[in-house]
Formats: C-alpha cells, sequence, structure tokens
C-alpha cells in the first residue's frame, strides 16, 4: 500500500514527528533533538506536554516555531466536577506562563475570538464561551471605554465573510494588545476527544484540521500577540473505525489467551474481561486474514481509502458532545475571568 498521510488533526502532539517518540527511549531522543524542546509531567491527574521549537525545529517538522502546551486527563468524564476543576486551574497558570512577556495587559485592551458554527455542537465550545464571557464586559467598561472585547464571528458559509478577516478588521478598529482565539479542534486519537487543552503562542488556522483550512490567524498576520486556545471535539470516521477494530483484536486475542490457562476452565458462565494488548495476534490470522498484524496506521489508510471512495468521509464526536461543549464553555470562562481579575489587579 502506497504511504499518505491521511491524519487531519490541530493537535501539535499528534504530529508524525511527535507520534514516532512515545517511548521513553525516543522521547529522550526528542529532548535531547536541536530544534525542539520537548517535555511531558503528571501534575496531578493532568498530564502536561510541552513542546518548543526554533526555526531549526520548524523546518524539521513542519510547524511553526513557538511554544505550545498540551494538557490531558485520561479518565476525564462529563460528569467529572473535580477532574475538570483540574483542568480549569492548570489552564489559567499556563495561560498567564504564556503571556508572561506581553506588555501593557494591566491597562490595555484584551480581545477575545470565539471561533466555530454555534449550529453544530461540536463546533460550538468557541461561540457558547463568548456568550458567558461577555457577562464579565461591563465590569471593564468605562467612559473611556473598553478593556476587555468578546465577539464570535461565525463561519463563512453563515457569514460569506472569511473569518480571518472579519478579525482583522476588529484588530484593525480595536487595536488590542493581546488577541485570544478559542476554537474547537479535531484529533487522530479517539481517546482525547474532550479531554484535551491546547494551548499555544503560534496563532491558529482554523478549519485545517478537518480539512477546511482558512487563513491564518497570527502575530504575523495580525501584528499583534495570539494565543490560541483548543479543545478536540471531533475525530476522522477512519480513525474511530481503527480504533474499534484494534480494540476488537485486543480482546480476542486476550480471550484466547485466557482460555488456555487453566484456571479458565474453572469459569461456569460469562465473566468480565478486560483486554491485554500485549496478547499474541498471530493467532488471529487464521481466523481473519494477516491484517490482523496490520500496523495501526495502515488500516486507518485502508478505510480512508474505502470511504473516500464511497464519499463516507464524516468526523464523530462523543454522544454526551452537548454537554462537553458547554462544560467546556464554563471552565474555560472560569479560567479566564479568573486570570483576567489576576492582571487587571496586579501591582
Amino acid at each position: 500500500m502506497d504511504k499518505y498521510d491521511f491524519y487531519r488533526t490541530d493537535l501539535l502532539v499528534e504530529n508524525e514527528e511527535m507520534v514516532r517518540h512515545r517511548t521513553e527511549q525516543e522521547k529522550q531522543k526528542l529532548k535531547d533533538s536541536e530544534g525542539i524542546q520537548f517535555d511531558e509531567q503528571r501534575q496531578g491527574r493532568v498530564i502536561l506536554t510541552s513542546v518548543k521549537i526554533n526555526d531549526e525545529g520548524e523546518k524539521k517538522i513542519g510547524k511553526k516555531k513557538g511554544t505550545y502546551l498540551t494538557l490531558t486527563n485520561p479518565t476525564l468524564t462529563h460528569t467529572d466536577r473535580e477532574g475538570l476543576q483540574e483542568m480549569a486551574e492548570m489552564l489559567k497558570s499556563k495561560l498567564t506562563e504564556l503571556t508572561s512577556g506581553i506588555q501593557n495587559l494591566k491597562t490595555g485592551k484584551i480581545l477575545f475570538v470565539g471561533l466555530g458554527n454555534r449550529e453544530v455542537t461540536p463546533d460550538a465550545v468557541g461561540p457558547l464561551t463568548m456568550d458567558r464571557l461577555k457577562e464579565i464586559v461591563p465590569i471593564y467598561y468605562s467612559d473611556g471605554g473598553s478593556e476587555i472585547y468578546v465577539y464570535a464571528p461565525g463561519v463563512t458559509i453563515q457569514t460569506g465573510l472569511e473569518t480571518a478577516d472579519f478579525v482583522k478588521a476588529l484588530v484593525h478598529e480595536i487595536k488590542p494588545d493581546l488577541l485570544i482565539v478559542i476554537d474547537a479542534l479535531a484529533a487522530r486519537d479517539s481517546s482525547r476527544l474532550c479531554k484535551t487543552i491546547q494551548m499555544t503562542d503560534t496563532g491558529i488556522h482554523p478549519g485545517s484540521g478537518v480539512g477546511n483550512s482558512r487563513k491564518e490567524l497570527s502575530k504575523e498576520t495580525l501584528g499583534i500577540p495570539v494565543i490560541a486556545i483548543g479543545i478536540p471535539t471531533v475525530v476522522d470516521g477512519p480513525v474511530l473505525i481503527a480504533d474499534a477494530i484494534n480494540t476488537l483484536f485486543s480482546y480476542i486475542a486476550s480471550k484466547i489467551e485466557e482460555e488456555s490457562h487453566p484456571s479458565s476452565r474453572l469459569s461456569v458462565g460469562n465473566w468480565l474481561h478486560t483486554p491485554n494488548k500485549d496478547a499474541d495476534r498471530t493467532k488471529l490470522i487464521p481466523i481473519f486474514g494477516d491484517w490482523t498484524s496490520w500496523p495501526h496506521e495502515e488500516r486507518v489508510q485502508l478505510f480512508e481509502e474505502v470511504l473516500s471512495n464511497h464519499d463516507l468521509n464524516t468526523f464523530i464526536s462523543p454522544k454526551e458532545i452537548d454537554s462537553w461543549a458547554a462544560l467546556y464553555a464554563e471552565i474555560l470562562t472560569d479560567s479566564i475571568s479568573d486570570w483576567i481579575e489576576d492582571i487587571k489587579t496586579s501591582h
């Protein structure tokens, strides 16, 4: 099978170069490589991945130079208020770090833009956050004008206007000292859906993860610092299918392996079972054929080729996406509101 990059993702940690460095040995190689500073640590239940890229690193992996922070809570659920609060607190802390070098924030203007389509729930995190965030605008409004601006421009298909042109006009009129953009993202790993927050000072290409890339929003295009905050809410359909197949193979291989143990003969009925990812899959080849031993990426490519030929390209979101979108709008608003208050009241 020819090699193609079928993956569509907005997350730096899912970039091909990052994915190839998942083992501890490979992670150390990445840490020691020129042009890329990589660090990963666990803080409470949150895994924090920090990647800093310079000019050399940009050439190496094809991602803009700057700082990329990824916050992931693998066990997070939409009912886990404690876990969501932990994410919110770290978000505020890292936002402080990303903006520490920006001048005039205490007395200057900050523009918040929520990208996305509020009529499509997986794409509504940005607009929903703006709906909540606008409640703090009166606090920072005076006769001299506002210090906080909040706007959700919609998407091109709704307005007929290119989003970047819309934002550029706002920046020209308001002349903010900082732009913070909030958007929904696409992931290539279904386990990251709604459990990850990506933050970067490199700006954003709206729609790039779903193959609908629009004009860039960045310091280079707008002339002011741009912080992008994104939540992965959709995954490519073929990736989800490949993940399901991989789980199925792990389950069956584990079952076969368990049944070869004498203790399994004591079972008299159905039993709960946890798949063993390391189970020997060679025993599945007589049942399912050689494709059971294919790398995960090749199975994804197969499904992508098959579905694209039948006009079945699709993106999938969790069934609880309504709750997730509302929850992230809430925690983003709370974190940002606290962050603004800290800046404006600092000495």
